[in-house]
């Protein structure tokens, strides 16, 4: 009999590179669960606790921590007790009882890190707004990377913009348009995790769009 469904395990040397998993320290990695991020565009919360913050040793004890009563860690501001919960690029990371909060981003080798921020800054995210449509009734809304459905957007919100989600009230608090002299962040290819400022967008009908950036340095 074959698998039904989505396969629960993962090993692995077929786990992706920006875990960076030590492919002899055992068989079997986290499988990330369905959830607001990709498979290849996320990681599971064990492997933030056990590889990055050394919070943990085994998965057991991963599990014994977002399973705890008390909601020890929160993502974007909700209690979260699944140990294989996805978490992606600009996902804000709260753990009370130590006061932290981590804004999970890529490195410039594509590697997921936790960078510590403020209490302040964990009460925003900045999202990627990757579909606007108008669906039933004629509501408009759009959708962003990490899967939130927005309705009744402003108008001069588009694909490829930028939005300031307030995590406490979930409302949109600001734009960050995709044009020329805004400072941008690189999720995919060659440059990912490089930072710079949009000098020109070439505009292709029909195709991709090409951004020139600019880093910090002149490349």
């Amino acid at each position: 009999m074959g698998y039904k469904g989505q396969r629960k395990i993962i090993k692995r040397v077929a786990a992706p590179k920006t875990w960076y998993l030590g492919k002899l320290k055992g068989v079997y990695a986290t499988r990330p669960s369905a959830g607001p991020h990709k498979l290849r565009e996320c990681i599971p919360m064990s492997v933030l606790l056990q590889q990055r913050l050394k919070y943990a040793v085994s998965r057991d004890e991963c599990r014994k921590i977002a399973n705890n009563k008390e909601g020890l860690i929160k993502v974007d501001g909700k209690i979260r007790r699944n140990h294989r919960f996805p978490l992606g690029n600009m996902d804000v990371v709260s753990i009370e009882k130590t006061n932290e909060h981590f804004r999970i981003l890529l490195d410039t080798k594509g590697k997921f890190v936790p960078h510590r921020i403020d209490a302040k800054e964990a009460g925003f995210k900045l999202c990627k707004v990757v579909k606007k449509t108008i669906g039933k009734n004629k509501i408009p809304y759009i959708v962003t990377h990490d899967g939130r459905t927005i309705r009744f957007p402003h108008p001069d919100i588009e694909i490829g913009d930028s939005i300031k989600i307030n995590l406490s009230t979930h409302q949109i608090d600001g734009v960050i348009k995709f044009v020329n002299g805004t400072t941008a962040i690189l999720t995919a290819g060659n440059n990912i995790g490089r930072i710079g400022t949009i000098t020109s967008i070439e505009k292709h009908p029909g195709s991709y769009d090409i951004g020139h950036v600019r880093d910090s340095r002149g490349h």
